[in-house]
């Protein structure tokens, strides 16, 4: 496994805005894992601002959270070769090896991180959405993790204009700031958070926010999606045993 070096991880504050440096260190813990991404850690301000875009209440208010220590997020949404490796049979609609896994529940993911969990012995498991949010921003202010001008969201993102209805192997278009690809469009991806209608009351410390029965949200917008809602603020909500052609997940990894 390659080295981690969480020292050389920085993020640079200009006029109060996290300006983070690409991470530059990436791992598997075992030959058919998930490729984990290194994220230094910093603060963001996550929400939309609704004066400034075109956004909805479940998006506010916009506010300030502090991500203490680095983390590790998927470089690429689970594939179908990697869910095979873990679960022996492969549920997609869409079948191709290097596709996302889809027609997964937030039930289904939380199965397969406890038996990947088991087979690695590490601490693998969904991001939460302030996490999710971070990385996808990778240190961005715009509506848009590339700027704010939608018509560039066919180099990064397959979506209802350029997907031909159907998912894509990842890691095709271009690659966020921080290195990771497919963060917008190809699948929605699921995260531990329970839904919450706005952000009065979240936790400001990048964990999850929980409750005791509730949907679960699911981020970044899929194949099936308008460009208007690839926005980096956007969030979906399901129950936590919906299965779409649409939805998948990304893993995170608690950092030792």
């Amino acid at each position: 496994m390659r080295s981690i070096i969480i020292a050389a991880l920085t993020v640079v504050f200009t006029a109060g805005i996290a300006q983070a440096q690409t991470p530059d260190s990436s791992f598997r813990d075992c030959d058919d894992c998930p490729e984990m991404v290194v994220i230094p850690a910093g603060s963001f301000m996550m929400g939309a601002d609704k004066n400034l875009e075109d956004a909805s209440d479940f998006e506010t208010p916009r506010h300030r959270v502090t991500i203490a220590r680095p983390f590790a997020i998927g470089k690429y949404e689970v594939t179908q070769a990697e869910w095979m490796a873990v679960m022996g049979g492969n549920p997609s609609k869409f079948r191709g090896r290097l596709r996302p896994v889809e027609q997964v529940s937030w039930d289904d993911a939380q199965d397969f991180i406890r038996r990947l969990n088991a087979k690695t012995g590490k601490t693998y498991r969904l991001p939460t959405e302030a996490e999710w949010e971070y990385a996808a921003r990778a240190g961005t202010t715009t509506a848009y993790s590339f700027g704010d001008d939608r018509s560039k969201l066919g180099q990064y993102a397959w979506f209802a204009g350029n997907s031909g209805k159907e998912t894509h192997p990842v890691g095709q278009l271009q690659a966020n700031r921080f290195g990771l690809y497919d963060m917008d469009g190809n699948v929605l991806e699921w995260v531990e958070d329970c839904w919450h209608d706005n952000y009065t009351g979240a936790p400001t410390d990048g964990s999850a926010w929980q409750g005791r029965s509730c949907l679960r949200v699911n981020r970044g917008g899929s194949w099936y999606y308008i460009p208007s809602v690839f926005r980096s603020a956007n969030r979906y909500r399901d129950n936590s045993g919906t299965r779409g052609n649409d939805l998948g997940f990304r893993l995170a990894r608690t950092l030792p």
